[in-house]
């Protein structure tokens, strides 16, 4: 008996080794030496003898990519370091100041650089512990994803255990594309449109959708295929350029796009750029564009990042495809800052692989420069091919028939008086209870990058709005699962769902809050700033336009609009309202820098001898203080030079502490011992 265990687990252990080997060979190297046929049934065996001895299945099984039991929802998981986004370039001369810029910061100018296709597909995270693969997880907001490991293990091109044509590491990361190839894409439609189901807009989209199943089994029945680009996260050796990267990854059995290249100028990015932009429908796949990256790892890290954007990459953009259409109306839509966008009605046509059926027409002073007309016949592109927009009438078809737009002087929404800020393109309603706006800050609010809060799309919002169930993102805190089961489809489990979804989003930091508000020119990476240079809502709120500012990446502009929605009593009275249902309104206490400088206040006048200005203020920042420009009561220490100026005297007539160059070094020793004792 035993040794017909021994048997089974020997047989089964050399099925798998051969299925893999062949479908290495099919899926990675597209050289099959064996027949489908061949193939199938080794599978078929393999699938018997687990089936019979289930003691057997393992993890790294070829079994295991036909999926398994469907789960109820993702679980967060953080990346091994942060997936970050990237920064564009639109030209040949945007590349060359990337270029520029980055070798004023290296003091080099002999820098290589590796160019890879940008896929247009989800970028996902694999991890794979002494060489097994045993986690996956979307991008999501660059550090935190969702887990959707068995879906990944569907996708063939993924091995479940690294070959060991090189040394497997303890732990790797590996970062890349996960994409469904065009062939496979139009034949998933045609079977959707014989079924008379509803088609996918773009490859992308199907992507996405597929790797967001709840179900294994349904995102193995997409053919999805995956490009690595990058090692994130390496233990147990050490890389030193991005081409020695890719090359591990091909020797570990991953399939690596085979168009990368190395180049030691940026004339021959350039024209790396321009031939792939010519070829990109060569491809089998969508490409959106190139990838430059700086080939030394170790110029990698002295770059650092800015943002959420590396400062040692960049992506060169294609143009967006251009297609003629026939413009039938011009609409507004009213967002929830109030700008009033105008957007064309088109006859339905395809742009780079979409169905457009609406472009935008960003303000009305473009519409005016651009002559565009109700009735033209118009050029239409998708802006990075993500976002259609009209480029331009042709004039030469006009029939006489052709109606100029009027640009409304009341709100379509609620009939309020539009105002134009002077030196601004955009009109505004300034209504903040219009119904439109009110609509688009809860969609804004629950939203990714936002509160996050699943369960709510927008027609369950607009219910939700027409019911008179919520009036802003306050009341959904104050939902009763019998007020949820009021709106249509949800029973125990969704409102139970729901109610978990708003529970959860309690635990969102200071940043994403701020970010959920809908502070006119505040984005994800601004609301970061602010949540990581004022310790609470109290403090930003006591804080003057100068002082917001003087924070490096905000500037006055978008401190006016901070001060503008802090000032406006009904504003802050939801403030107070989210802070009474729970909302994190103060930074994380545990990425507080732990030193004397934390929650310091500094302002330097005059010229410092020992370092610059921006050196000083560089060291501060990083031992946990904050730098501003002018000098309040709320200031701790004047940080005087040669030939300081008023803000002497006007920290003097506070009681501001004045302290030379000297006494910071000494403030920045005994900051640094505290931290280290401490």
């Amino acid at each position: 008996m035993a040794a017909s265990a021994e048997k089974v687990q020997q047989r089964v252990a050399e099925l798998r080794r051969e299925i893999e080997e062949h479908s290495f060979q099919y899926y990675i190297l597209d050289d099959p030496v064996i027949s489908d046929a061949e193939y199938d049934l080794m599978f078929r065996e393999l699938l018997e003898l687990e089936a019979s001895h289930p003691q057997l299945v393992t993890l790294d099984s070829p079994t295991q990519r036909v999926g398994i039991e469907a789960g109820e929802k993702f679980q967060k998981v953080e990346h091994l370091a942060p997936m970050l986004s990237l920064a564009n370039a639109f030209s040949a001369r945007e590349l060359v100041d990337f270029y520029r810029r980055i070798s004023r910061m290296l003091g080099e100018t002999a820098i290589d650089f590796v160019t890879e296709l940008k896929i247009d597909g989800a970028a996902v995270s694999l991890t794979c512990r002494q060489g097994l693969l045993v986690g996956g997880a979307t991008r999501g907001d660059g550090r935190v994803g969702e887990s959707i490991t068995d879906n990944l293990r569907t996708i063939k091109t993924i091995p479940l255990r690294l070959k060991e044509d090189a040394r497997i590491p303890e732990l790797l990361e590996v970062r890349g594309e996960a994409y469904l190839p065009l062939s496979a894409f139009e034949a998933l439609n045609q079977g959707r449109e014989a079924r008379a189901e509803k088609t996918f807009a773009n490859p992308r989209n199907a992507a996405a959708g597929a790797l967001r199943q709840l179900d294994p089994a349904v995102t193995a029945r997409r053919p999805l295929a995956f490009f690595p680009y990058t090692v994130g996260h390496l233990e147990g050796d050490e890389l030193v350029t991005q081409l020695q990267a890719l090359e591990l990854l091909e020797q570990w059995g991953f399939r690596v796009n085979p168009y990368y290249r190395l180049h030691h100028s940026m004339e021959r990015v350039i024209e790396y750029c321009q031939e792939y932009e010519s070829r990109r429908t060569e491809m089998d796949y969508e490409i959106d564009g190139v990838v430059v990256k700086v080939n030394r790892l170790d110029y990698q890290r002295r770059l650092g990042s800015v943002a959420r954007d590396p400062r040692w990459a960049i992506a060169y953009k294609f143009p967006g495809e251009v297609a003629l259409t026939r413009l039938r109306k011009i609409h507004i839509n009213v967002g929830r800052t109030g700008a009033l966008n105008p957007y064309a009605v088109l006859d339905p046509v395809r742009v780079g692989g979409v169905t457009v059926r609406q472009a935008t027409l960003h303000n009305e002073d473009d519409i005016r420069k651009k002559d565009i007309r109700e009735g033209d016949l118009v050029k239409v592109k998708r802006a990075g091919d993500v976002i259609p927009q009209v480029v331009a009438p042709i004039v030469s078809q006009r029939t006489g028939a052709e109606r100029e737009f009027s640009y409304p002087e009341l709100c379509p929404e609620c009939a309020s008086t539009i105002i134009r800020v002077e030196g601004e393109a955009m009109a505004y309603c300034p209504n903040t209870q219009c119904p439109a706006q009110r609509l688009e800050k809860l969609k804004h609010f629950v939203g990714r990058g936002a509160m996050d809060v699943q369960g709510l799309g927008q027609q369950t919002i607009e219910k939700m709005v027409d019911l008179n169930l919520v009036e802003d993102a306050a009341d959904l805190y104050a939902l009763t699962p019998e007020q949820i089961s009021s709106l249509p489809g949800f029973k125990e489990k969704s409102i139970r769902n729901l109610l978990d979804s708003l529970e959860a989003s309690l635990e969102q930091p200071f940043s994403r809050v701020l970010f959920a508000l809908g502070i006119r020119h505040v984005g994800e990476s601004v609301a970061e700033l602010l949540g990581r240079s004022f310790r609470d809502i109290d403090e930003l709120y006591e804080a003057d336009p100068e002082e917001i500012a003087s924070i490096n990446g905000v500037g006055p502009e978008i401190a006016g609009s901070v001060r503008a929605y802090l000032d406006q009593p009904s504003n802050w009275s939801f403030v107070q309202r989210l802070r009474k249902a729970g909302l994190t309104f103060q930074a994380d206490a545990a990425v507080d820098t732990l030193t004397l400088l934390k929650d310091k206040t500094f302002v330097i006048t005059g010229t410092l001898r020992g370092v610059s200005r921006k050196e000083a203020k560089d060291v501060i920042q990083g031992q946990g203080g904050k730098v501003i420009a002018t000098v309040s009561s709320r200031t701790d220490y004047l940080v005087v030079g040669a030939n300081p100026g008023s803000k002497l005297e006007k920290a003097r007539n506070l009681g501001i502490e004045v302290i030379d160059e000297a006494a910071l070094h000494s403030l920045i020793e005994e900051a640094s011992v505290s931290k280290g004792n401490g």
